[in-house]
């Protein structure tokens, strides 16, 4: 793509999704929109970042861009998965924030919490549990309902010191305990955290090491939001039938894509970060919304939220994410989108669905007054709705980003992990902030110790 065309492209594709930014130009939308002076500006500015980006992952600098290529800690956890879930009925997943999200993202890729759904990849495996929030009557419950002795539990802490994590594990190992249980602890149980390091506190390997527990090695240069490609989010795939190796497969192909880019033009990450900050710094968009058509992907709009705010919202910038579901949402947010504060940016990732799903009997749509639905599938709707809304918020002149997604493959799923923490770090490269730290959040973790003790 040439930096000197008369009209910048905003289509760019990766074999796994098409991403469009159309609908954030003057052209599309009218004034709200960027013009292609300032379309070029911002994704000129990614220049120099993404070049240093190309000589990290020649130089192995930022573990992110490689972790994909990596194939050991996968055959490890596979190996752990399996003994594990030896005799189990139900695996519970202890782990907060980018420690739950990014497997529940998966997860639920792969069918997790989609009512009535057992995908058959997945039968006859175990079913799989979240508790990623801290509430004493939902653990209560939880330990009173399930039969442990058909239980797993897999506890997730990169520095092995989170608070709410360690009260979960250590709250199920009493129950475990309590039910009489007590010698099978280590068949039980299975820890991911950071390797031992000297002179660095480890709560949760000091604890699982007492008690035998087998632990996987958390990987030391990538941590929470970020870790969805490591064990951390590949587990719970793997928990669900999803084959990890195409996971990552569809991540490298951003990162091939990223090396071969010759300006940031010609990355769509690059473009969906300089669009972003575009729209926040000269026409006041401090929402984002990230907003899928397709159940299977409703966890990733969680993931993204908090990956963007806990990244960027720092030093007074950053701007608000909000997750939403279409076409759920159409009936609950949609309204604030298209008709409320013109501080808001939409993006709409598609699937195929057309032909999806079960058809809408002819004569009964006549009788119900949506004749027009007769002899469609479910799947022909959504396709219909999701290009609708697209189309509308242009009309209403609000930018709007869309994602189109071929299939629904492992391959697209890794490939839309690894595009938002691009993105991400580019944006974070325009704010001129650190996306990978969160002081705010160590400073609210500090206080609860302060509070407690």
């Amino acid at each position: 793509m040439s930096s000197t065309a008369a009209k910048p492209k905003t289509s760019v594709a990766i074999a796994p999704y098409i991403q469009s930014v159309e609908g954030c130009r003057k052209e599309a939308i009218g004034k709200h929109g960027l013009s292609d002076r300032l379309y070029d500006r911002y994704t000129g500015q990614l220049s120099d970042e993404l070049a240093r980006m190309k000589t990290k992952y020649r130089g192995k600098a930022l573990a992110i861009l490689r972790i994909a290529e990596d194939t050991k800690d996968i055959d490890e956890a596979q190996a752990a998965l399996a003994k594990l879930s030896q005799g189990a009925e139900t695996i519970v997943f202890f782990g907060t924030g980018g420690s739950g999200l990014g497997g529940q993202t998966l997860a639920q890729f792969g069918g997790w919490n989609i009512p009535g759904v057992c995908p058959k990849p997945a039968k006859g495996r175990p079913r799989v549990r979240f508790y990623d929030n801290l509430d004493g009557h939902t653990l209560g419950s939880a330990l009173k309902s399930l039969d442990l002795a058909k239980t797993r539990f897999v506890v997730t802490s990169k520095s092995g010191g989170t608070s709410e994590t360690l009260a979960q594990a250590i709250t199920a190992l009493t129950a475990i305990q309590d039910a009489g249980l007590g010698d099978k602890i280590p068949s039980l149980f299975l820890g991911i955290t950071e390797p031992a390091a000297k002179g660095k506190a480890n709560g949760l390997r000091a604890l699982f090491e007492e008690l035998k527990i087998p632990l996987l090695e958390h990987h030391t240069g990538i941590g929470g939001r970020f870790s969805c490609l490591t064990n951390v989010g590949l587990l719970p795939a793997m928990a669900r039938g999803l084959d990890a190796h195409e996971i990552r497969a569809g991540a490298r192909e951003v990162v091939d894509a990223m090396m071969a880019a010759k300006t940031p033009r010609e990355f769509a990450p690059c473009i969906g970060a300089a669009v972003a900050i575009a729209l926040s710094k000269e026409k006041d968009v401090r929402t984002l919304v990230l907003m899928p058509y397709a159940d299977r992907l409703a966890r990733l709009a969680d993931w993204y939220v908090q990956l963007w705010a806990e990244s960027l919202g720092k030093k007074g910038e950053g701007t608000s994410a909000i997750g939403a579901l279409g076409p759920l949402d159409q009936h609950s947010q949609l309204q604030l989108f298209m008709d409320g504060p013109r501080e808001i940016y939409v993006t709409i990732i598609r699937t195929a669905t057309e032909g999806a799903g079960p058809v809408i009997d002819k004569a009964m749509a006549k009788t119900a007054g949506i004749g027009f639905m007769g002899g469609r599938a479910i799947g022909d709707v959504v396709d219909a709705q999701s290009r609708a809304v697209a189309d509308a918020l242009r009309e209403a002149g609000r930018p709007v980003r869309t994602f189109d997604l071929p299939e629904m493959s492992e391959r697209a799923i890794g490939a839309l992990l690894m595009h938002f923490m691009l993105e991400t770090i580019f944006a974070g490269s325009l704010l001129g902030i650190d996306p990978f730290d969160q002081p705010a959040v160590e400073l609210a973790k500090k206080l609860t110790k302060e509070r407690l003790a």
